[in-house]
């Protein structure tokens, strides 16, 4: 009698079944009615705190972005428009820095909480197009976006318009759904809201209303109340906006026509073309890593190299797809087309300089354009695959992030770190008008790159006043220095030393004169060494 030796199967590994266990309940989770939304809420706002933290280490060696600065001087009155801008995004950092201090890290965590909204969104646009399931994988990819981490540090309007215009896609959708005017309205508080952020944010709203007008169905929404009642809502939301608009000579519209014109076609042709570059090559990986994630397949390779075509087609499929809303996936369609196309074609026609920055909030439906197509049949497996590899990512940037900041410090010629400091003067120059006057530095009269992270950095946050600038941002102005006094500041070597020189000539004639030089210090690491002309103003003066 014969008998067989029979070896135990080969156990799997704990890390293994663990992560196995872990996707299925990721994956029952993401398409649970209730629990959907406390899953997007929780990786959201893990998102955030990791992005905060992880930019507050890669940007230790610098000082806060001068937009993030001019925010922060903004929301120091909450005006009905700045100058250059309507007043959103200086009311959001006012309301943000009455409850956190003004430190680097909150500035972090002020665009990551901004970015994280704008993801919630997104979430919520999802749901009205596709079902659940896809609706978090949507969010993911969002999360891989560059714009929505690395890119996403910066606050100031192109930030905040990743919150604003997200809104109004939503608002359109729940309207072309409903036809209620209520929705209506809701609508033309949306987009009130985004304009109110940025007039940029006309290219959107144009969008939306280019889009119910292509629809097939666009009669059915077109006879209803809701757009009729979304213009009107719009139109009046607006109106106290448009008085301070007529107050100031319309100087918005001045400050965007001498900043953005151009006349040189070959240099229109070339931003154009880098706006375009710059926007897909950002796309490029959420996109090709949600592609690896839909269709990897266990030896992958194998079925890729017999069978390229089979593979390249396996999650495609012409059957019915009752996880996706066409009438809704086409409005989305729509929409990200014509933000796409318009911006580069308009830019070329007006001859506009199209900055690649104006491109951070137009983008944010390409993920759910994608996920929406009907013949794309995306399987559990890698809504899991995606989570992964977005949190494997995320933990090696933080933990390599003090590397990658002392890797790729900015260098001047002689090898030192390009970064300045104006935290440093900041500090210095409170002192020196406490010492004279024993009382609050009140004003700095300085170019807005310098000024405004004088607000920000000074304990005292004195209003800032921009000199020779036609479009004032309303929080200072010069009776006001030189009634309280000021601190006028020109930086050395600053492609506007000399108008800066000639102003204070002109305005601060009798100015206590004083030089200080700054150099900022990271890790052994030397800063080059700054210089700065600053002129005493004292009160009454």
């Amino acid at each position: 009698m014969t008998s067989t030796l029979s070896l135990p199967a080969r156990p799997r590994s704990r890390w293994h079944s663990q992560f196995r266990r872990g996707a299925a309940r990721l994956v029952a989770w993401a398409g649970d009615e209730r629990l959907s939304l406390w899953l997007a809420l929780g990786f959201t706002l893990a998102h955030v705190v990791l992005w905060t933290a992880i930019l507050t280490q890669l940007k230790a060696a610098q000082d806060v972005h001068f937009d993030v600065a001019e925010a922060y001087a903004w929301g120091q009155k909450f005006l009905l428009g700045y100058g250059k801008h309507p007043p959103l995004s200086g009311w959001v950092a006012g309301a943000w820095f009455m409850l956190f201090p003004p430190a680097d890290w909150a500035t972090y965590a002020l665009a990551m909480t901004t970015v994280g909204t704008g993801m919630m969104i997104c979430w919520a646009i999802a749901l009205k197009v596709v079902d659940r399931r896809r609706a978090f994988l949507v969010l993911v990819m969002l999360a891989l976006y560059p714009i929505f981490n690395f890119k996403g540090f910066k606050y100031n309007p192109d930030l905040l318009r990743l919150v604003t215009l997200p809104l109004v896609v939503l608002a359109y959708l729940d309207a072309f759904d409903k036809r209620t005017l209520r929705s209506g309205v809701l609508l033309g508080l949306a987009g009130a809201l985004a304009l109110m952020t940025k007039y940029w944010v006309a290219t959107m709203i144009g969008a939306v209303g280019l889009a119910a007008l292509i629809h097939p169905a666009r009669m059915a929404f077109l006879r209803s109340w809701a757009p009729w009642a979304a213009i009107v809502t719009m139109a009046a939301a607006m109106i106290p906006h448009f008085i301070w608009l007529r107050q100031v000579d319309f100087v918005p519209f001045t400050y965007a026509g001498g900043t953005y014109a151009q006349s040189n076609r070959s240099e229109n042709v070339q931003l154009v073309l880098g706006y375009i570059g710059h926007n897909l090559a950002l796309l490029a990986l959420p996109m090709a890593l949600a592609a690896a994630a839909i269709a990897w397949r266990r030896r992958w390779w194998t079925m890729a190299w017999r069978d390229p075509a089979g593979f390249i087609a396996q999650p495609w499929s012409r059957a019915a797809n009752p996880g996706v809303r066409t009438d809704q996936a086409l409005n989305v369609w729509l929409i990200q087309a014509i933000v796409a196309v318009g911006p580069p074609v308009g830019a070329l026609i007006f001859e506009i300089y199209l900055k690649t920055d104006w491109g951070i909030s137009l983008f944010f439906l390409v993920p759910l354009s994608v996920v929406a197509i009907p013949s794309l049949r995306v399987r559990r497996a890698a809504l899991a695959r995606l989570a992964a590899i977005w949190l494997v990512l995320t933990l090696a940037v933080l933990a390599t992030a003090p590397q990658i900041a002392l890797l790729t410090l900015p260098r001047n010629a002689d090898g030192s770190m390009s970064h300045g400091s104006h935290s440093q003067p900041a500090r210095e120059l409170t002192d020196v008008w406490h010492q004279r006057f024993h009382s609050r530095w009140p004003v700095v009269a300085a170019y807005t790159d310098v000024g405004d992270p004088m607000t920000f950095y000074s304990v005292d946050h004195p209003m800032p006043l921009t000199p020779n600038e036609p479009w004032s941002s309303g929080l200072s102005s010069l009776d006001e220095a030189k009634r309280d006094g000021f601190i006028g500041i020109c930086e050395v070597g600053d492609w506007h030393e000399q108008l800066c020189g000639d102003w204070m000539k002109v305005n601060a004639a009798n100015a206590e004169r004083m030089v200080i030089t700054t150099r900022r210090f990271f890790k052994g690491h030397a800063g080059a060494a700054t210089v700065w002309n600053v002129y005493v103003v004292a009160p009454g003066q």
